[in-house]
């Protein structure tokens, strides 16, 4: 799974492309589907997170970026589930 970084209107902007060109590359060394996940607004999503857990101190945008990662791909697994 990789994070896809749309504009807010959708469109693919730079960004977006130089990842969707690595991906292409990364796909093909590995053997493995790469299926891509819009990551508009995680960043944000994450900070919130952050805000309400209250544990520590962000520190930084790195900090950030890991816990929106975590939040992409939990959005990944539960579209993934199936109900009972």
């Amino acid at each position: 799974m990789v994070g896809l970084p749309r504009s807010m209107n959708g469109s693919l902007g730079i960004q977006a492309e130089k990842t969707k060109t690595f991906t292409e590359k990364l796909s093909s060394h590995i053997k493995i589907p790469v299926v891509f996940r819009d990551e508009r607004l995680t960043t944000v999503s994450a900070r919130h997170l952050m805000q309400e857990v209250k544990k520590r101190k962000t520190k930084g945008k790195a900090q950030d970026d890991a816990i929106a990662a975590a939040i992409i791909l939990q959005g990944y697994l539960e579209e993934g589930r199936k109900p009972d």
